[in-house]
């Protein structure tokens, strides 16, 4: 099958493919920090890692666990990863813009420690429109899905005030603002930036990425 047969659409497209792709797509492995050595504005050594450390195209994406634009990429991104396992990796960058973002960052921090990241993320992302009203989100929430998806409260609560985690949040904007990103997600693949924003355009510069690295 041609490997441009993915679905990949606009706006609409990737909302309505959230409620069902988002379950079914095959999560990608968990490859932790970043371990090549690498550290730049693009990608840190503490920068979670979704897909083989040695894959030829890196995805950047620098997301708010708050945006909704962000959760309609989150499913678009599993099909991806699921379509090229051994050469495309995503690496997480947070991008805390929305009031409470800090402490969901926060959340997935902890996550990661108890190797439950991908689990709390998707939850997170599943359950956005519960937790996450722009103004006023309600975090108390946002801890109780967590929970629910697997997450020890009582010690990550105690995880996500460590000093490494602010550390984290600290590097990240650092980087956000070196980099001049100023919506979410932006989305850098190969440390080239997506300058046509949409899951078409993105595809499009992965496969160009691909076929450089041959």
């Amino acid at each position: 099958m041609n490997r441009r047969a993915l679905t990949l659409g606009t706006g609409a497209l990737a909302l309505g493919v959230f409620g069902l792709g988002y379950w079914l797509y095959p999560h990608g492995e968990l490859a932790g920090p970043a371990a090549t050595g690498r550290n730049d504005t693009y990608v840190r050594p503490h920068s979670p890692v979704i897909g083989k450390a040695d894959a030829r195209v890196t995805i950047v994406e620098f997301f708010d666990p708050s945006c909704e634009a962000c959760r309609g990429f989150h499913p678009i991104l599993g099909q991806i990863l699921a379509r090229h396992p051994e050469d495309v990796r995503l690496v997480l960058r947070y991008a805390p813009f929305h009031q409470g973002s800090d402490e969901a960052v926060r959340i997935l921090e902890a996550a990661r420690l108890q190797g439950r990241f991908e689990q709390v993320l998707d939850a997170l992302f599943a359950r956005q429109p519960e937790w996450a009203a722009h103004g006023a989100p309600n975090l108390a929430t946002a801890w109780r899905i967590a929970g629910a998806a697997g997450l020890d409260l009582g010690r990550a609560k105690e995880d996500g005030r460590r000093p490494q985690v602010d550390r984290v949040l600290q590097a990240d904007t650092a980087d956000l603002q070196a980099l001049q990103v100023r919506q979410t997600p932006t989305f850098f693949v190969n440390s080239r930036p997506l300058l046509s924003f949409g899951p078409r355009q993105l595809y499009e510069l992965i496969l160009r990425e691909l076929d450089a690295q041959r």
